[in-house]
């Protein structure tokens, strides 16, 4: 019966197969941070290290993930949990391809959307303006942005108490921004849908309606990354964990089988 609630909303192919969407085989991500001295000595120095491959003394490694292998199937919502620090975020935006990989490799079916809380907005620009912006970066066409520019605003809340959807993005607090971030995001179906924090901004409200539509995004096929550090929003949207710490995937499974072990390494 487990096994039956956590595939629920998967999809499957003609031959009953389910779909992978994300696949990571061993993947391993290291940052490289400048100290003081990095930028010492000539020019010419500094080509040669380069053409050498070679790193300044000055240069830290920092491994922010260690050796991560998992699939990702569509209709399935993945939380991602762990420490501060344990390579959630870094993850995602390797997955999105805006990190390469030290090595190990990450495949994807279709194009994925990392949607983060601290993702830029064009801050002079009005609500309504980045709407329209974020929705043609996304791949909507003109008209429909204009169909769903209704509801993506309504979906907001930056309206309930004003006009906000005329005014500067810079007048917005960071909970309206990334309320109004999430809801242009969430008014495309997506192939992998990434979604960092997203759901610690606002009121219960908005995240019940945000919750309720990622799983509408689960049930048009799509796949859904939701990183939280509330136990509430991974336990009422996802149907599946992964437990990272120290870079390191420590527990992958069923939703509620993970948490557990979470909340009692972290004596919750």
């Amino acid at each position: 019966m487990a096994d039956e609630k956590n595939h629920a909303n998967e999809t499957r192919d003609e031959h009953g197969v389910r779909i992978p969407t994300v696949i990571a085989e061993d993947v391993h991500i290291v940052y490289r941070v400048h100290g003081g001295t990095a930028s010492k000595g000539s020019a010419t120095a500094a080509l040669s290290r380069i053409l050498k491959r070679g790193e300044s003394p000055g240069v830290r490694r920092v491994h922010a993930v260690r050796g991560v292998s998992f699939t990702a199937y569509r209709g399935e919502a993945i939380g991602l949990i762990g420490t501060n620090g344990s390579g959630k975020s870094t993850l995602l935006r390797a997955i999105a391809g805006l990190l390469p990989t030290e090595s190990g490799r990450v495949y994807t079916d279709g194009q994925p959307s990392l949607l983060g809380v601290n993702a830029a907005l064009m801050s002079d620009l009005t609500g309504e303006r980045n709407v329209i912006l974020g929705g043609l970066a996304m791949g909507m066409s003109r008209e429909e942005i204009r169909e769903r520019y209704q509801d993506i605003v309504d979906f907001s809340g930056i309206n309930e108490k004003g006009d906000f959807i005329t005014l500067p993005m810079r007048t917005y607090s960071s909970g309206m921004a990334a309320r109004l971030r999430f809801s242009i995001a969430a008014a495309k179906n997506h192939d992998v849908l990434m979604i960092d924090e997203a759901l610690a901004t606002g009121d219960r409200r908005f995240q019940i309606r945000s919750e309720a539509r990622i799983r509408e995004l689960r049930k048009e096929a799509g796949t859904v990354f939701l990183v939280s550090h509330s136990a509430k929003s991974i336990r009422d949207t996802c149907n599946r964990v992964l437990w990272l710490e120290k870079g390191e995937l420590l527990m992958d499974g069923p939703t509620d089988e993970v948490l557990k072990a979470y909340e009692k390494e972290a004596g919750k």
